[in-house]
């Protein structure tokens, strides 16, 4: 008997959702996967920002409890910084934790805001793991990648790639619920999920000021946890 070949999962980028928006979309590929030290775009006042950090080859899952933990008090402390605005400089939106790599959506007053903010966290995270696994040194493989959301669909497409990573990942979840490693259970945006109460507290994650993060983005619909094609799939059985 000839096993048939099932094809392997297809890793899931923001550049890949971007593709389908103009021609020749996305980010070119180049031979260094690190992140070049330039000079980086300028922020507009309030502008979403989809960050990834990713940590060195070889270092634990970050999808254990203890770890998960470590990121989430770094979250906590570092969520929502003072700016020169009354809206304040620096807020931690949205969040998803992946097995070697964070995505979160930060909304920024400036670059020195988006900066500090980064740095804060970025410290607290890799100094809360050296001290969990009990080591010195390097947590993370580069500096974090920025690219700045400048329209609602950017946002929306953002807000997508944040919360269905880990389904595309093969990671572990529950079907019908948010992801339990990401902000998904603050999540106000679900099309087809309903909070169980947890909305009058905020958790590890500050509300959005600006109007793309608040509004903008449900212009092209809302997200849904049980999307078409897992639908189909239960109707069958």
């Amino acid at each position: 008997m000839v096993k048939k070949k099932t094809a392997r999962p297809v890793q899931l980028t923001f550049a890949r959702l971007l593709d389908g928006l103009r021609k020749r979309g996305g980010r070119k590929k180049s031979p260094d996967s690190g992140v070049p030290h330039l000079k980086r775009e300028r922020v507009p006042e309030r502008t979403p920002v989809l960050i990834t950090i990713k940590l060195l080859e070889g270092l634990p899952d970050l999808r254990q409890g203890a770890e998960y933990q470590v990121i989430w008090n770094a979250m906590l402390a570092a969520r929502e910084r003072p700016g020169r605005s009354t809206t304040g400089g620096f807020r931690l939106v949205d969040y998803a934790i992946l097995g070697n790599h964070c995505h979160f959506i930060i909304e920024a007053l400036d670059n020195d805001s988006l900066s500090r903010g980064m740095n804060g966290l970025c410290g607290r995270i890799a100094k809360g793991l050296d001290k969990l696994w009990g080591r010195k040194g390097k947590v993370f493989a580069e500096r974090y990648h920025c690219r700045i959301l400048k329209t609602a669909r950017e946002v929306h497409i953002a807000k997508r790639y944040v919360y269905e990573n880990a389904r595309k990942h093969l990671l572990p979840t529950v079907w019908g619920r948010p992801d339990p490693f990401s902000s998904g259970v603050w999540f106000e945006g679900w099309k087809d999920y309903v909070n169980d109460g947890w909305v009058a507290w905020r958790g590890p994650v500050a509300k959005a000021t600006s109007w793309l993060l608040r509004e903008g983005w449900k212009r092209y619909g809302r997200l849904e946890l049980r999307p078409a094609w897992d639908k189909t799939i239960l109707e069958r059985r």
